[in-house]
């Protein structure tokens, strides 16, 4: 699981200036989804929706300042990792997970932490190989090319030190020494290509003139977006990001931008290509899932933006690659289906039943039982979208987006107010409505005082009567 890869920047989903071999080998023996969708586009919400296969509105987890509840396991529910580690599976967490405490396991057998390059002052095993021989995490914010070029500069760290140089050598090396007999279970989370978009110099060889121009912006869609306390998350984020640079980016900058993070995703995709050979190596790869995605995509300029954190494409289409031994050559599916199926797919493989909290599904054409989506929800804390496959309608705090992704991919003709498709609009905006009262509703599950009336109850009516908080799931919903 690489971090902020957006779907068109693997050669695989056809992108022409890059070469993605080791990830497109996996889509040679498997199944490549074309309508994958991060639900969440913002990495913890994206993350703690995986963990748990919950939607944001039901983890409460809708912005990256938000996390799990503590006593989740009070409430009834549990982590993918927990949930597998009951079927015997050994589990390892490897690179970037998101978590809150960073060092927590949250079910994890073990953790090989490598949290971000960003996260300077985190002290990971990452933060002690490089301390060990000499090097920072927050070098690169020392150069005047990251301010100038706003992220974009050639890491001055040497590849040996990369961070998911790091991830995907010790992930293979886990692999190569495991000696249990328990079946195991990764994840391995690659901090690129999220910015600061620093390849290792044998990687910053793609050109700009190559680069794919980045989808023109309008002002107004993209001021729906916005809300009053706009101002001061810029300033945060600018605060964050450590960007010295008052100007906006340029077209330069965007294709700098796009060749540098071209180059991250060339570093990941021969980390891929190491993981594959341990599992070959131990004997293990023909029996071995292994499912390659992303937490949400890059904007790295559409619509004049950076970063994340809306529903447009470059924000919210994801990569979905399936590699199953049981499968027999290449299979691309236009069925729609989420990040957060994932869950239900790790779970559904460990023959466990899916827990009635789970909004995930089984990915389809893997032989789990599950039924197609016939849309997409998703939610954030300044944005709700639902798409059916041909229309997206995405309300923001200042209006709404409705896109046709047949006739309108790049997202430049907003429907919202065009009375010839009113219908479609309702139609849309009624189905978004009953997801969010659902999940609104079924969020607050633990704060229930009884799943039945107390209106008869005896002891309800006896002075000192207590409740249970907090009131697990099941005790409402059932398993």
């Amino acid at each position: 699981m690489p971090d902020q890869l957006r779907h068109d920047f693997l050669s695989c989903y056809g992108a022409e200036f890059i070469n993605t071999p080791h990830i497109d080998a996996l889509a040679q023996q498997g199944v490549r989804y074309t309508r994958a969708y991060s639900e969440h586009p913002v990495c913890v919400p994206a993350r703690a929706s995986l963990l748990t296969g919950m939607n944001a509105i039901k983890t409460g987890v809708l912005s990256n300042g938000q996390y799990l509840r503590d006593d989740y396991r009070d409430c009834g529910l549990q982590t993918w990792p927990e949930l597998l580690g009951e079927q015997s599976y050994y589990t390892v967490g490897t690179g970037k997970m998101h978590f809150f405490p960073w060092e927590r396991r949250f079910g994890f057998d073990h953790r090989i932490i490598a949290e971000d390059k960003l996260w300077g002052f985190i002290e990971d095993d990452y933060y002690h190989y490089l301390n060990a021989a000499g090097h920072s995490k927050t070098v690169f914010a020392e150069l005047p090319e990251y301010h100038r070029n706003h992220m974009a500069c050639i890491s001055p760290l040497p590849w040996e030190y990369n961070c998911d140089h790091f991830v995907g050598r010790e992930s293979a090396r886990w692999i190569e020494e495991y000696e249990g007999e328990a079946p195991f279970a990764m994840m391995v989370g690659f901090p690129g290509p999220h910015s600061p978009y620093d390849p290792a110099p044998e990687y910053a060889q793609f050109n700009l003139e190559d680069m794919p121009e980045p989808i023109g912006a309008d002002p107004a869609d993209t001021a729906l977006m916005r809300s009053s306390g706009g101002s001061r998350s810029t300033r945060s984020r600018k605060a964050w990001y450590t960007v010295q640079n008052d100007e906006p980016p340029t077209r330069e900058t965007h294709l700098l931008q796009r060749a540098y993070y071209a180059g991250l995703i060339a570093q990941i995709d021969l980390e891929v290509g190491r993981i594959v050979e341990a599992l070959e190596k131990r004997g293990v790869l023909d029996n071995t899932v292994i499912i390659f995605s992303s937490d949400h995509g890059d904007y790295l300029g559409d619509h004049g933006l950076s970063g994340k954190g809306s529903y447009y494409e470059s924000a919210c289409h994801v990569p979905m690659i399936v590699r199953h031994p049981a499968l027999d050559g290449a299979t691309v599916s236009d069925d729609l289906v989420t990040l957060t199926d994932v869950t239900a797919t790790l779970v559904s493989l460990a023959g466990r039943t899916i827990p009635s909290y789970m909004d995930a599904r089984p990915l389809t054409g893997l032989g789990l039982a599950g039924e197609r989506r016939e849309y997409v929800f998703g939610a954030l804390q300044k944005g709700w979208m639902l798409y059916d496959g041909e229309w997206k309608l995405c309300k923001y705090p200042n209006g709404a987006h409705l896109f046709n992704l047949h006739d309108d991919p790049t997202e430049q003709h907003n429907r919202a107010r065009d009375t010839t498709v009113a219908d479609i609009f309702h139609r849309l905006d009624a189905q978004l409505t009953h997801e969010i009262m659902r999940s609104t509703d079924e969020a607050t599950f633990a704060g229930r005082v009884s799943a039945t009336s107390n209106s008869s109850s005896r002891t309800f009516g006896r002075p000192g009567h207590g409740r249970t908080y907090p009131t697990p799931w099941n005790q409402t919903y059932g398993d």
